[in-house]
């Protein structure tokens, strides 16, 4: 089973290369279904097909595609912890239909859709499962969820269940406020279950990988970073950057000729700053992507005799480790000598020189405020020693 997840910066072309490396890994023989969790879909526009009903649609030999059913998901997976937040709401006189949608929690829809790729992976029907996700941003939040929950539920969970049934034969008949019942905490306690599952699936490097698709402009490539730290952060494995939309060479109007000064300079830019990682590139097509045809052409252009199915890199370029309070952020910085490396700290940036080549990392907020303390380098990794300035 291989699980690729397609994300980046809104705008970028994700879903476009989410549908058309489908596309390729059909027509290599693979079964293979696309699936949108995005809660804005796009899916079937650039398919050129009607993906109505929430249902997988066959497309045409071995390929499936499907705009998840954002209703249904959380009818399955929240709706009895929705009806308990909705009447305590309501309870506190809040009018019911305001109430019964602000028991919706933020995220709650994008991570229910997120919740059918271990229902696939269970099921062994398909061979690939390629997942065209929401923007950067609603991802990471989604993909975070996992170590937020298992914090409550190892924390919190125990806790609240015990007390609620304390102090349900008193509260309830005093104050008429609605307690949670059993069937709310086996509820909850599924979906950690099944989120935490989820987590385990998609963290595993032999089957799922993040692929980000960027643009050769500072702000994507500013955004890419960012999120390629948060992906390492959080133990999701990136095998892929595609580069999206480059104007070809074949186009001399002088009009884009100062566009293509900046697209070569911001190439070699995403280059540097997710080297060791591959970075494949799809040029500006003369025609907008829509439909099998031309996403077949653009599956072919990006891959070319590769198979898209496969891992294009094992393992983590960087990680965060942490160890009584000291934070170590390691690279891996593979055939260099020690007397290669410099560092320069710009605000929220790390800027890691070696020769002419420089990597941007964005740091986490977690590291943000903290200071240097020391750098090694050991064994092909730069490790970067980060502690809490000293309160004065």
């Amino acid at each position: 089973m291989r699980i690729i997840l397609y994300t980046g910066k809104g705008g970028v072309g994700k879903t476009s290369l989410a549908a058309a490396t489908a596309v390729r890994c059909a027509d290599l023989g693979h079964k293979t279904i696309v699936l949108s969790t995005d809660v804005a879909h796009s899916l079937s526009d650039s398919l050129d097909r009607d993906l109505s009903g929430g249902e997988p649609k066959r497309i045409e030999d071995n390929l499936w595609a499907q705009e998840t059913d954002t209703t249904h998901a959380m009818k399955v997976h929240w709706d009895t912890i929705r009806g308990w937040i909705s009447s305590l709401l309501a309870w506190r006189g809040i009018d019911e239909i305001i109430a019964d949608e602000m028991a919706i929690l933020p995220g709650m829809d994008e991570l229910a859709n997120l919740l059918y790729i271990t229902d696939y992976y269970e099921s062994g029907e398909y061979d690939v499962i390629m997942v065209d996700c929401a923007p950067t941003g609603e991802t990471l939040r989604l993909l975070s969820l996992p170590d937020i929950l298992r914090w409550w539920m190892e924390k919190v969970f125990p806790i609240g269940r015990a007390a609620v049934g304390v102090l349900r034969p008193v509260v309830k008949p005093l104050l008429g406020m609605p307690m949670p019942g059993e069937e709310v905490f086996d509820a909850e306690r599924r979906l950690f279950d099944q989120i935490a599952r989820m987590h385990s699936i998609l963290s595993d490097p032999h089957e799922s990988t993040v692929r980000l698709v960027v643009n050769a402009e500072k702000m994507v490539i500013k955004d890419a970073r960012r999120t390629f730290t948060y992906l390492n952060l959080y133990g999701y494995f990136t095998d892929l950057v595609v580069c999206n939309r480059l104007i070809p060479d074949s186009v001399e109007d002088s009009y884009f000729a100062a566009w293509k000064r900046n697209q070569v300079k911001y190439l070699e830019a995403i280059e540097q700053s997710f080297n060791p990682i591959p970075v494949m590139t799809a040029p500006l097509f003369d025609e907008e992507v829509l439909g099998i045809d031309r996403l077949r052409r653009m599956g072919q252009t990006v891959f070319g005799e590769k198979d898209p199915a496969e891992i294009f890199y094992h393992g983590h370029v960087q990680t965060i480790a942490e160890s009584d309070g000291t934070y170590v952020l390691s690279i891996v910085l593979p055939f260099i000598q020690k007397s290669e490396i410099s560092l320069l700290r710009k605000g929220d940036e790390l800027v890691v020189q070696v020769g002419s080549w420089r990597r941007n990392i964005t740091l986490p907020r977690t590291l943000v405020d903290m200071s240097i303390q020391g750098a090694k380098f050991d064994n092909d990794k730069l490790k970067i020693s980060f502690i809490k300035p000293a309160v004065k």
